[in-house]
């Protein structure tokens, strides 16, 4: 899960108020595509059932994952939903490929073997974006008020960003263009016992090395990072750190949000928040910017349960990213 960061970037919120003009530009030269179906759309845009993006569905595979208990890194629940995974993208004609390493137990320093699972559509294609979550939950929930030792099964932070990319690999295969996807699913985002000795983004530090190494590393254009998008009293806000590496590129998906009729995206900023966007600008330098409902009231908490989640709210995230990204790949 994010975490706020020691140092804030006031600045961030002069930025993000210069994006509505850099935004401006961008809606003027999209604004004529596919106008009279996305105004078909935004009429029905309360109506589950009319959102061209199965909400339900992407809820009913969040149930699924959560059904297996916790993921912590490097247990027997991960390893379910790995094989859960690797299995649903490769029917839908996806490049699996594991991105495994290991890191030392924070509590014993024994080797937990981690994994990130990277999935690729057009993997010939060397211009790409990157759409990214993590997939590990959090050992306890430490900011439950009653018991923060208790079972956290992370339906919110550690789920929904999945379930979203498993609905949404239905739809990458009928995008036309000359760009590449590729999903990531980072392990070791919060092996954290300890918040002020453990460290965060083991999976997403570890992609973005790697990238960087890579002499024959995928052109990313830019990379979305989703955290926390199906609560059920969903507020996403521009996030200050994606003002400081993607401000444009956080802009244009606020926009496409913005003509829908998508009123969950708040085109202002409210939080500056860590996450596993920070390893992908500073080390892999893709500009990749936060998608994140940081206002979740069940964070870190036993009632980050299914039962606080929304078909609804996946729906309308979905919808919203589908659109853009068609666009985005031509």
């Amino acid at each position: 899960s994010p975490v706020m960061p020691r140092v804030r970037f006031d600045a961030l919120y002069l930025i993000g108020l210069g994006l509505l003009c850099v935004g401006a530009a961008v809606y003027v030269l999209t604004a004529h595509s596919g106008q009279n179906d996305l105004q078909a759309q935004v009429r029905a845009v309360k109506r589950l059932d009319q959102i061209p993006f199965d909400g339900q569905q992407a809820f009913d595979y969040l149930s699924t994952i959560c059904a297996l208990g916790p993921r912590v890194s490097g247990t027997p629940g991960m390893q379910k939903q790995q094989a859960l995974l690797t299995e649903h993208f490769e029917k839908l004609g996806g490049k699996v490929t594991r991105q495994e390493f290991q890191v030392r137990h924070p509590l014993d320093g024994s080797a937990v073997s981690l994994c990130n699972l990277i999935v690729s559509w057009h993997p010939e294609r060397k211009r790409r974006y990157l759409l990214c979550a993590h997939y590990d939950t959090r050992p306890y929930p430490d900011r439950d008020p009653v018991n923060p030792r208790g079972e956290f099964v992370g339906a919110n932070d550690g789920g929904s960003g999945v379930a979203l990319l498993m609905e949404l690999a239905k739809h990458i295969p009928t995008l036309n263009g000359s760009h590449g996807v590729d999903f990531v699913l980072f392990d070791g985002e919060e092996l954290v016992y300890n918040e002020q000795t453990d460290k965060y983004f083991l999976g997403s530090e570890y992609f973005a090395r790697a990238h960087a190494a890579d002499k024959n590393r995928p052109a990313y254009r830019h990379g979305l990072l989703f955290d926390m998008v199906a609560g059920a009293d969903l507020r996403i806000y521009l996030e200050g750190n994606s003002m400081k590496f993607a401000p444009r590129q956080a802009g244009e998906l606020w926009l496409r949000a913005e003509k829908l009729g998508v009123r969950e995206f708040v085109r202002q900023v409210k939080h500056t928040v860590n996450d596993d966007h920070i390893p992908l600008n500073e080390i892999a330098r893709i500009p990749t910017f936060d998608v994140i409902d940081f206002d979740y009231p069940h964070w870190h908490t036993r009632q980050d349960t299914p039962g606080n989640c929304s078909a609804l709210s996946l729906a309308k995230v979905g919808w919203v990213v589908l659109e853009w990204l068609k666009i985005a790949v031509r």
